[in-house]
């Protein structure tokens, strides 16, 4: 196994992480457990979209729910996450959010890459 083989399910932990979606409801998570149906209506998503990424977290073994009922309250599976959220918060602070400007993960990364480059011809 190659260091590089090693760094594959840290790997694979950030990119769980990496999709807005299924980071909003972490981050909706870390509050209190919470039902799709109120997930749905706080993010303002498909019942579908909701339940597809809470799937990939439980997949991830990240979260996790309970039945009561006929209802299923997810909840953080792993507290470690909250560590992990807060961590990242604070980079982000000490870095002031450079990430963001970042030429290939940054906010406008997916705008350019939809972007014909020179010498391209754009596609309608």
């Amino acid at each position: 196994m190659t260091s590089l083989d090693g760094l594959a399910p840290a790997a694979a932990l950030f990119h769980s992480l990496a999709d807005p979606v299924r980071l909003s409801i972490v981050q909706r998570l870390a509050r209190g457990e919470v039902r799709v149906v109120d997930l749905t209506r706080e993010l303002g998503l498909a019942q579908s979209t909701v339940s597809k990424h809470l799937a990939c977290l439980r997949g991830c073994k990240l979260v996790d729910y309970r039945a009561e009922g006929r209802q299923s309250f997810y909840f953080i599976a792993a507290p470690e996450l909250l560590d992990l959220l807060r961590s990242a918060e604070h980079l982000l602070t000490a870095t002031d959010r450079a990430v963001a400007l970042c030429p290939v993960y940054g906010v406008d990364a997916a705008v350019r890459s939809e972007q014909p480059g020179p010498g391209t011809v754009a596609r309608a």
